[in-house]
């Protein structure tokens, strides 16, 4: 059963404007059945083959030639000497559309891009599947956001139905570490297993490399290098704090965040809703999860805004500043300040921290917004209350 994703829209405007169109997001984000749900006409190609990749690493003239005019090439940054033969085919056939190229690994596949072909792709990133993807095969469980946020969110573990647990253990085993590997030389595979639980750990809190390397026994280096491999693996990103200093006391470091809440309570051993009602993650595993909901939303719907949180050195918070309008907006009417609260029940002191920013950033008419763990939408004084799962869909 196949779902269809928010992307096919913006996928399909771009198809006319660029001769190549990349796909790329995490393993088993569902790239590969896409692609060949909406183009079906389309000669597919997998490089992970290591038949057709020889072939296409020993003979590149050869490879091309046995094509037609269309073709998808999935997993093509394991074939780097192609993106060269593509910038001269589609610069002689100036035809839009013609090649589709996905891949899991952004750095290596990012890096060939900007070599050979910029200015003739368009690029997008699929993840996991959104809380609207979900509701659309009604998997999203709309009564209760902690079901959804341990299940997790990757396409198999709903069109194949496999146990998370099962699901995860092999992709961890399967992608993660082998992802990891191809990017950096890593000599002690159990070290970095005990990294990646050490970043789930940290999962919404301010990230400190030093303290990180410290806990593991790495070097602080080795540390931001394997951190890094992680984020192009898309397994972690870093959301980072918004710049203009009022107090001169703002906090400068980024905040960690998984992609996939399911992969993060599997790091944290978390296997039981009940285990999640009292645990002392919740509020941060909340906050993960509302964060990544609202970058897949974006990413989904190819509307990529500037995303920040601000902070400063006595705790006062803001969780996510969304950039609404443009540069040459007054910053008042630019951005949208969120909260993020676990809790099913409204509180009127979780509008501490947006009153707070208000009052210190002295900007009038903010959008402030609560997002909850209840199901209520309310219009209120201090700012509109919002239900986890409304949030992002105004895109």
């Amino acid at each position: 059963m196949s779902v269809s994703r928010n992307m096919y829209k913006s996928i399909g405007v771009m198809l006319s404007k660029y001769p190549i169109l990349t796909i790329t997001g995490p393993r088993q984000s569902g790239k590969t059945t896409m692609l060949k749900n909406m183009f079906p006409n389309y000669r597919y190609v997998n490089l992970e083959n290591p038949d057709m990749r020889s072939y296409a690493e020993r003979d590149p003239n050869g490879f091309f030639s046995e094509f037609d005019k269309y073709v998808i090439f999935d997993e093509v940054q394991r074939v780097p000497i192609l993106f060269s033969y593509l910038q001269s085919i589609v610069d002689d056939s100036g035809i839009m559309g013609q090649f589709i190229l996905s891949g899991s690994q952004n750095f290596h596949l990012m890096q060939n891009i900007t070599q050979s072909l910029a200015g003739r792709i368009a690029i997008f990133k699929l993840f996991p599947f959104d809380f609207s993807e979900l509701k659309s095969r009604n998997w999203l469980d709309e009564d209760d956001y902690l079901t959804n946020l341990l299940k997790g969110f990757y396409p198999a573990i709903y069109d194949r139905d496999i146990p998370t647990k099962t699901f995860y253990n092999n992709y961890i085993q399967t992608y993660v570490q082998r992802d990891v590997t191809e990017l950096i030389n890593i000599h002690d595979l159990r070290s970095f297993q005990n990294f990646l639980g050490l970043c789930a750990a940290r999962a919404g809190q301010l990230l400190n490399l030093n303290a990180l390397a410290n806990e593991c026994g790495i070097s602080q280096p080795t540390a931001k290098s394997w951190l890094t491999a992680l984020e192009n693996s898309y397994i972690v990103f870093l959301l980072h704090p918004y710049h203009k200093n009022f107090s001169k006391r703002i906090v400068k470091t980024p905040k960690l965040y998984f992609y996939d809440t399911g992969l993060l309570c599997h790091l944290l051993k978390i296997g039981r809703k009940d285990q999640l009602h009292t645990h002392p993650f919740k509020g941060a595993l909340f906050e993960n999860a509302m964060i990544a909901e609202y970058v897949k939303q974006m990413y989904h719907n190819d509307d990529v805004r500037g995303i920040w949180f601000w902070r400063d050195a006595v705790g006062h918070e803001v969780d996510l500043m969304i950039e609404k309008g443009s540069l040459i907006d007054e910053e008042s009417d630019r951005f949208e300040l969120v909260e993020f609260k676990a809790s099913m029940t409204i509180m009127p002191e979780m509008f501490n921290g947006l009153a707070y920013f208000e009052n210190l950033s002295n900007w009038k008419n903010i959008k402030k917004t609560l997002v909850y763990g209840g199901n209520a939408t309310q219009n209120r004084t201090a700012g509109k209350v919002m239900p986890w799962k409304e949030f992002g869909q105004t895109l």
